[in-house]
């Protein structure tokens, strides 16, 4: 199964008033993740709303919070899939600093019509991609 990292540093901006990374900020860290993830297969989202007309969207998102991050930190956003259906897929993903696991998600991912706005089955090449790196 692979797993791809994605670097992050936390700037001024990240953090709030008492100097930790804000919460909804690892949410932004993890999307990012996962758009470069997604980059790094050769699918970008723009590519894939033009060329299969739908577009991916987050249905659930589970999170712990295990420890905070500062400003300066150097982080690691860790995102492997874990599953996958017709319509969706799963997704862990891990924000690590100094090799340990500071926040946890698991994220449900929905390809929808951008027309209609319903579910629509994941495009072919996306599933066979995403099924290899799931090996």
């Amino acid at each position: 199964m692979v797993v791809h990292d994605f670097p992050i540093r936390v700037y001024y901006d990240d953090t709030d008033a008492g100097g930790v990374v804000y919460h909804a900020n690892y949410l932004k860290f993890c999307e990012r993740a996962r758009s470069e993830y997604l980059r790094a297969m050769g699918f970008e989202n723009s590519a894939i709303r033009e060329e299969t007309g739908t577009i991916i969207v987050v249905k659930k998102i589970e999170a712990e919070y295990l420890s905070p991050a500062r400003l300066d930190d150097s982080l690691i956003v860790q995102s492997r899939l874990l599953s996958i259906k017709n319509t969706s897929f799963v997704m862990e993903q891990k924000v690590v600093k100094g090799g340990g696991d500071i926040f946890v998600m698991t994220v449900l991912l929905v390809f929808i019509d951008d027309q209609q706005g319903r579910p629509a089955k994941i495009p072919e090449t996306v599933k066979a991609k995403f099924l290899k790196e799931m090996e």
